[in-house]
């Protein structure tokens, strides 16, 4: 398993070689009924569970392309990682996660 942290090191571990940067990328598509929904609750308020279901399983999968890249690397770890989010298409229809960092091998 590749260790991901924010942090530009990991404690205890010495880094021996940068291998590059990796990244993650997820676009999901957010269909109609869970716009209608949200739009309900813009109106009533609260949280709209089905867009944060979609916003999780998109975080968790580019989470894990970005690991199985850096693995593919043969890379320990990545570090300095950032999470980035996107609103795409027509009307914002479409959500996209971007997750990057640097791929390192330790001694």
């Amino acid at each position: 398993m590749v260790i991901v942290s924010t942090t530009n090191t990991v404690e205890g571990k010495k880094i021996k070689e940068y291998k590059g940067i990796v990244f993650g990328e997820v676009i999901t598509g957010v269909n109609i009924v869970k716009d209608f929904m949200a739009g309900v609750r813009d109106i009533f308020g609260g949280r709209s569970q089905s867009y944060e279901n979609e916003l999780v399983k998109a975080r968790e999968g580019a989470l894990s392309e970005m690991q199985k890249r850096a693995s593919q690397m043969g890379a320990d770890a990545v570090v300095g990682v950032d999470v980035d989010y996107e609103v795409l298409g027509q009307a914002g229809s479409m959500m996209m996660v971007t997750i990057s960092g640097t791929a390192v091998t330790f001694e």
